[in-house]
């Protein structure tokens, strides 16, 4: 299902998209040494809940996962890159987190992941890669524009990402989004120009460049939904919810303000 939204969903989306930004900026400058990732679950569920937000996460249950996901935000530590299950582990100086968000309020979901290192440490190759997403999701939303077609957004992350040395797994991407999370159509992390779906004001999209540092091949943890590189190797993963507008992409999920 493709889902164009008028103008009174649009605005709801937008709030919808500031909540998810806000509570990922908390939960980043929350984020440290010693931090345990079922202490930022519990942050996140007492944020959305507050806001009067539901989880996507909490009761999904998609063909790829093992049973309900049961937690609200997606915690990936360093070799894991998407669908990461909080679970107890506490941060180390260095540490790769990516968490990743979906909330749904006013009947509209919006979707956003970070990724970012925990203390003080700055792995060279780890700094590298998480620029490396941040600049493909720029790329593509830059192509992001009405009556441009989904390749061609595939195509802008996916040469930003390859001109950088990354090789890129096509069986998870990008997507559309609305009253559910998960929607058609697929944006795949690379892409043929000219390819696809055409771009229509309303439509949301969901955004994200992820790579693994020296593979293209996942491989599923014990816990059934957490994704992991097959080498070991360290990912990241950035995402944002767009809107496309009559004069290009808005980002619905960037932070609205300095949470404490």
């Amino acid at each position: 299902m493709i889902e164009i939204l008028n103008s009174a969903r649009l605005e709801r989306a937008k709030d919808t998209g500031a909540l998810v930004g806000n509570i990922l900026h908390t939960l980043k400058q929350r984020s440290a040494v010693g931090t345990n990732l079922l202490d930022i679950d519990q942050w996140a569920k007492e944020m959305i809940t507050e806001a009067g937000a539901q989880s996507c996460y909490v009761d999904y249950a998609p063909s790829f996962g093992r049973g309900p996901f049961g937690h609200y935000i997606c915690t990936a530590v360093n070799d894991g890159v998407l669908h990461g299950r909080p679970h107890n582990y506490t941060l180390a100086d260095g540490d790769l987190l990516t968490l990743d968000l979906a909330v749904a309020k006013g009947g509209v979901a919006a979707d956003a992941a970070i990724s970012f290192l925990v203390g003080k440490a700055r792995p060279a190759a780890s700094v590298a890669m998480i620029e490396a997403t941040e600049r493909a999701l720029a790329a593509g939303i830059a192509a992001a524009k009405p009556g441009a077609r989904i390749g061609d957004l595939s195509h802008a992350i996916g040469t930003v990402l390859s001109e950088a040395g990354y090789r890129i797994n096509t069986e998870f991407g990008g997507h559309g989004i609305g009253s559910t999370m998960h929607q058609d159509p697929h944006v795949a992390n690379t892409g043929r120009p000219g390819r696809g779906y055409k771009l229509r004001p309303g439509l949301l999209l969901a955004l994200e460049p992820w790579i693994m540092e020296d593979t293209a091949t996942l491989v599923t943890d014990a816990d059934g939904w957490t994704l992991r590189s097959a080498t070991g190797c360290r990912t990241a993963h950035t995402e944002h919810t767009i809107a496309i507008t009559d004069d290009g992409a808005e980002i619905l999920t960037l932070p609205t303000q300095v949470q404490p």
